[in-house]
C-alpha cells in the first residue's frame, strides 16, 4: 500500500526533482531491497525491522534525504560536507541524484545506529 502512497507522492513532485528523487529512490532499493516503502512525518521513507532507515523529500530549490538520526551525517563529515545541511537533514540539487556510494555509507550507518539500538532495548 505505502508503494501507492510513493507513487502518488512523486507524481506531485514537479521535474527535474521528480527524476532525481526516482533514482535516489531505485538506488535506495538497490542497497536495501528488503526495505518497505512507508510514509513517515509526511514523507517516503524506508524501513527495515529496526526501524526507518531514511527518507526524502523536494523542495522547490533543491532536494533532500533524511537520515532518520541527528548523528549520522556528524559520522560521515568529510563525504557529506560539500552538501547543505542542518542536523538532520542533507539537502542536494534538483538534478543531480545523490552518489550510490554516499547513500551506500548513509544507511550503512543508520542501520549501525538502529542495530546498536536494538541491541539495547534486549
Amino acid at each position: 500500500m505505502s508503494k501507492k502512497l510513493v507513487d502518488a507522492y512523486l507524481k506531485t513532485v514537479p521535474e527535474p526533482q521528480r527524476s532525481t528523487l526516482k533514482k535516489l529512490r531505485q538506488t535506495i532499493l538497490k542497497i536495501e531491497p528488503n526495505a518497505k516503502e512507508v510514509i513517515s512525518y509526511n514523507m517516503p521513507a524506508y524501513k527495515i525491522e529496526e526501524g526507518i532507515i531514511c527518507g526524502f523529500l523536494s523542495a522547490k530549490k533543491h532536494c533532500s534525504y533524511f537520515p532518520f538520526s541527528g548523528s549520522v551525517l556528524k559520522e560521515l563529515g568529510k563525504e557529506t560536507a560539500k552538501y547543505d545541511q542542518s542536523a538532520g537533514t542533507l539537502r542536494f540539487a534538483v538534478d543531480k541524484p545523490l552518489p550510490e556510494s554516499l547513500v551506500r555509507k548513509l544507511i550503512r550507518v543508520r542501520k549501525k545506529q538502529l542495530m546498536i539500538k536494538s541491541k539495547n532495548r534486549n
